[in-house]
Order: C-alpha cells, then sequence, then structure tokens
C-alpha cells in the first residue's frame, strides 16, 4: 500500500470496489480466486490494495466499531490501540480539561479516536501513507473536523504549543523485530523527557514487558488487560499522575487496583489451601500481587510465585478462583496415578516457576478417561508441586 493507492481506494472506483468486496470473507482458501478475478479488471497493486484493506477490516472488527469504514497496513494494525483502550485512557486527558493534545507516532489514529471524542488533536507521524489513513479513520467517527494531521519526526521536531501530549513510541524495528528495550523506543525515552520540559503532562505507551529498572522517576506505572490479557502498559506524568505509582486496570469494567490499596504487612506464606487464586496479568505486571492477597484475606503459596491461597472462595475480578482437590510434590509416576484413579482424562496444564513443558508432560501423562481438571505446574515454599483442581465460576 502506498499514498496513490490510498488514493485510488478513496475515490468513486475504489469505494465500489470495497463495497463490493466486504460481504465476503476473504480467506486462505478463496484468496487466489478472488485476486485473479480482480485483476482481469484492475491493475494487480490495486487489486492487491482492495483485498488487503478488506482482509484487515475483517481482522479489526473485534478492535474497532467502525472497522469496516477504516484503512490499516497490517503493521499499524497490530501496533495500534484498540478503541475499547484508547476511549478509556482518553477520559484521563478529558478529566484534566485538556482541549488540545498532541498525539506523537498517531500510526493510522487509533489513540487519537479516543482523544479526538473530547479534544482537538495534533497527530504527527513520519509516515505520510499512516497519516492519510489517520485521518480516514477519525473520518469513520465523525471526528477529523478535531483532527490536524502533521508529518514530522520527532527526533528533531521541536515541543508544540499543547497542553499535553501522549507519545506512542515505536517498539519495533522496521523488520517489525520488537525491541526489548526502552532505549531502543524510538524516539527514546531521552527525547521524551525533553519534551516533558515543555509538555509536563505526558503520558506514553509502553510494551507490557517493560523493564523495571529502566522506568524514569516520577510516572505512575499503569498496565491495562482486557478479558485477562495484558495490552499495553502507560506512563502518566504531571496533572495527569493520578497520585498513585502503580495500578493494574482490567477493562471492559474499568477494576482498578493501585499501591494505595497496599497494606505495609507482609503477606504470610503458607502451603496452599482449599482455594487458590491466579491474579489478572495487570496485577502481576504491576506488582501488585500482595494488595490482592490483603484485599481478600489470602496468603502466598511461594515468595516467588503468583498464586494466593485462602480456606474460603472470594469472588474477585483481580484473580480467578480454583478449587483445590489434590497437592503434592511433583514426581510423573504419582501424577498418573491420580489421574487414573480419579478418571480424568482432559487437563488444563498451567505452570508458574517451573521448568517443565505442559505438551511434554501431557504427553507423558498418557491420559484416558471422560473427566477435566487443571493442573497447576509450580513451586510451593519452594519446592516442585502439583496441584489439581477445577475453576470456580464468579
Amino acid at each position: 500500500m502506498n499514498h496513490d493507492l490510498l488514493q485510488f481506494l478513496l475515490g468513486p472506483v475504489g469505494t465500489q470496489l470495497l463495497d463490493e468486496l466486504a460481504p465476503t470473507p476473504i480467506t486462505s482458501h478463496n484468496q487466489l480466486q478472488i485476486a485473479s478475478q480482480l485483476r482481469q479488471r484492475f491493475q494487480p497493486e490495486q487489486a492487491q490494495a482492495a483485498m488487503e484493506t478488506v482482509l484487515l477490516r475483517q481482522l479489526a472488527a473485534g478492535k474497532f466499531t467502525n472497522a469496516s469504514q477504516m484503512f490499516f497496513t497490517r503493521t499499524a494494525l497490530e501496533q495500534s490501540s484498540s478503541e475499547l483502550i484508547s476511549t478509556y485512557r482518553a477520559r484521563r486527558f478529558a478529566a484534566a480539561g485538556f482541549s488540545r493534545i498532541a498525539d506523537l507516532g498517531c500510526g493510522i489514529g487509533g489513540d487519537a479516536i479516543g482523544l479526538a471524542a473530547h479534544s482537538e488533536v495534533i497527530g504527527v507521524d513520519l509516515d505520510f501513507l499512516r497519516l492519510g489513513m489517520a485521518r480516514e479513520n477519525l473520518a469513520a467517527y465523525g471526528r477529523e473536523h478535531r483532527f490536524l494531521p502533521v508529518q514530522a519526526d520527532l527526533l528533531t521536531m521541536r515541543p508544540l504549543p499543547v497542553q499535553a501530549a501522549f507519545f506512542d513510541p515505536a517498539r519495533r524495528d522496521q523488520h517489525g523485530r520488537r525491541f526489548f528495550s526502552m532505549r531502543q523506543y524510538r524516539p527514546p525515552m531521552a527525547i521524551i523527557q525533553r519534551w516533558r520540559e515543555t509538555i509536563p503532562n505526558t503520558a506514553v505507551k509502553i510494551s507490557p514487558g517493560v523493564n523495571y529498572d529502566e522506568l524514569p522517576d516520577g510516572a505512575e506505572l499503569e498496565f491495562i488487560s482486557v478479558n485477562g490479557d495484558v495490552k499495553e502498559g502507560v506512563l502518566w506524568f504531571g496533572q495527569l499522575h493520578s497520585g498513585v505509582s502503580r495500578r493494574a486496570t482490567l477493562l471492559p469494567d474499568g477494576d482498578c487496583l493501585t499501591t494505595d490499596q497496599m497494606a505495609p504487612e507482609p503477606v504470610p506464606i503458607c502451603s496452599p489451601k482449599n482455594y487458590l487464586y491466579e491474579p489478572d496479568k495487570a496485577v502481576i505486571r504491576a506488582h501488585l500481587v500482595e494488595a490482592l492477597a490483603q484485599q481478600l484475606g489470602a496468603d502466598k503459596i511461594d515468595e516467588e510465585i503468583a498464586y494466593l491461597t485462602s480456606e474460603s472462595a472470594q469472588a474477585s475480578p483481580f484473580a480467578r478462583c480454583f478449587a483445590v482437590e489434590a497437592v503434592f510434590p511433583f514426581q510423573l509416576k504419582q501424577l498418573r496415578h491420580y489421574l487414573r484413579q480419579h478418571n480424568i482424562g482432559r487437563v488444563t496444564i498451567k505452570k508458574r516457576g517451573s521448568p517443565l513443558e505442559p505438551d511434554t508432560l501431557r504427553r507423558q501423562l498418557r491420559l484416558r478417561g471422560s473427566q477435566h481438571r487443571i493442573i497447576f505446574l509450580t513451586q510451593v515454599l519452594g519446592e516442585p508441586t502439583v496441584l489439581i483442581g477445577h475453576e470456580i465460576k464468579q
């Protein structure tokens, strides 16, 4: 896809072609046939651009409510914030009363869509094609009048006259490989820190797997999960800082766990009791397992393991709860015997703090039986241990 092809798709012929293709799901089974038919009517690159657009719109349907009217590149779609997250995050900018915001590294406009619901947005990106897509994507939500696209290099650009800024630095190289250090981000944190001298009210999107040792001082760190899957991390500065140092946010419901809910007393460590809790991954990444334990009145099963345990079951949005049926030191022979004895032939294997590979173990278990159970491969008080149980639905 290039800018000329985007203009073709935006024209009357391209629009009609996209409408024609939209009702048909494009799959690996019909892709070649559709491409062959289109190339009899259009140039090969036009046919490819139309097919890719329709395919990406179909893939984006779970990420954007207006995906059927939007434009993407494959990489930009993978990297963009979902509408759910951008809407949630934009509320903090709106609550602070900011009416003019810079979206720096705006890509195809995933975050600008949320920000423009409340404020004027200057979207900056070096990629001219992505800026064009961003403009069209905001138009899909009727918000293009609040969006000003600017093509510029953030490495050399001077700070803009805005009240707040949202940075979405590139976290992959030109080949799509992930950066594992914040020092590799483009722009790097050093540039972002320099912008913050002029625009202190700043938020920075970061990888969920960020190294805590690289985090800048003075930021609120938030991890956001959607239906239990950690999607993004965010650093909040200035008036956007809520006053807590770490936060775990669970979407779509918006439940939050923060450091101000953490008591100073250490959480006891003990053998598993009747129930086991598996904290949401955002809780784990935000280092708030102890805060959750104190909220639940639960103990830890190991100093290094993020499983909690208690005598009674409590419903919590921040953890899944499992009834514990058996606990014993890991021995393959003993585990096989237990499963056969209890007619367990289907298992879900979870591991935390264990070197064992679930697929390898599954083959070694020689499963037979009609019952299903969950096997936890973990450590209890420093010892390799197996827990067997079933989930308690909340």
